[in-house]
């Protein structure tokens, strides 16, 4: 039996830790730290983001803090109307061609220039289209 299947056992810790106590000299430095904060976001002019009481810094530097979502309306999508420029119907101009072009005859293979097909070396395969050609293909040696 594996320790994986043995009921009860775990290797994670799911037990609650207890809060630290903040001392004295930790404070004093948090509540520096908050004028700080406050002064950067002002420069960066993020006024919504700073932090009206200690309290509220305090928490979110511990990581209780949940984030500030300002409530909004939900609004439906309502796509914009596709613009369509209206613009008079003119007709081209007539050129005086009349007919048309009939249609080409496809070339088709009537079966008489080439008399046959060789393999060369390396299943390289040839048309042979006369009897001399034939006679080099087959005298061909590798090099």
């Amino acid at each position: 039996m594996t320790m994986s299947l043995v009921r009860g056992m775990t290797t994670l810790n799911t037990k609650k830790r207890k809060k630290k106590k903040l001392t004295d000299n930790q404070i004093a430095k948090l509540q520096q730290d908050w004028r700080a904060f406050n002064k950067k976001m002002r420069k960066a002019h993020c006024h919504s983001a700073q932090f009206e009481q200690f309290e509220q810094y305090l928490s979110y530097v511990m990581g209780e803090a949940q984030p500030r979502r300002p409530q909004q309306d939900f609004k439906p999508y309502k796509p914009e109307p596709v613009f369509t420029r209206k613009t008079p119907d003119i007709p081209s101009l007539d050129s005086k061609v009349c007919g048309f072009a009939p249609k080409k005859e496809p070339t088709k293979y009537t079966g008489t220039y080439i008399t046959g097909i060789a393999t060369m070396h390396k299943s390289n395969i040839i048309p042979i289209t006369d009897k001399k050609q034939a006679i080099e293909v087959s005298q061909m040696r590798r090099n």
